[in-house]
């Protein structure tokens, strides 16, 4: 049986809630198209969050991971396609600690591509009616840290396993505390994430990445 890994964050940036871990944690223990899901959440923390992440990896060696993330302010379900190789924050994390301009890997390359199929995901999301689409920046803050670590990790130890980044938007009960500021309800979401996870474990060819768009 296949192993899939899903992430999600902690509460930040003066939020109680996360609705990255709200829906991702409703996953735990599932079986999906012949895959068991294993749920771990993830610290707002650039010290820690990759090497939180990197632990997991090593312990379930999964064949694909799917990390969330929040993304207040965008309208729908955005799948990433690039991580870049910097720590930018706007924002202190949770440690207080507010990186500008900095490596996440110091001998990395300046970018990584999603190696899951975006495009489809995007569109049997909404084919099942939830707003998506492809998003061309993970930002520059835990999110984008986490994704980059994944796919370096994929890429130094020669992992099979494929895997990428989703960002969600605010759920409602945070978006009333921020007037004109898109949300999208929990159950939404978890039919977001189940169908991608549908796509992701269906797709059983090589992902190819040309010039940038991802097949």
């Amino acid at each position: 049986m296949k192993t899939v890994l899903m992430t999600a964050f902690e509460p930040f940036g003066g939020e109680t809630i996360n609705p990255s871990w709200e829906a991702v944690r409703t996953f735990d223990g599932k079986e999906i198209a012949g895959a068991r899901i294993v749920v771990r959440q993830l610290p707002v923390v650039f010290a820690t969050c990759g090497q939180v992440l990197t632990r997991a990896l090593e312990e379930i060696q999964p064949d694909r991971v799917l990390c969330v993330g929040q993304a207040g302010g965008r309208a729908d379900i955005t799948v990433e396609r690039v991580a870049i190789n910097v720590d930018d924050a706007r924002i202190p994390d949770n440690n207080q600690q507010q990186p500008i301009d900095q490596p996440i890997e110091a001998d990395g390359p300046a970018a990584y591509f999603s190696t899951l199929p975006i495009k489809a995901m995007v569109a049997a999301l909404r084919e099942v009616g939830v707003p998506a689409s492809v998003s061309q920046t993970a930002g520059t803050f835990t999110c984008n840290h986490v994704m980059y670590s994944l796919l370096h990790w994929i890429h130094t130890t020669n992992s099979k396993a494929r895997g990428g980044f989703i960002h969600i938007p605010y759920m409602p009960e945070q978006a009333v505390h921020h007037p004109g500021v898109a949300s999208m309800a929990t159950s939404s979401v978890i039919q977001a994430l189940e169908t991608s996870l549908q796509v992701i474990l269906s797709t059983e060819n090589d992902i190819r990445v040309v010039g940038g768009a991802t097949h």
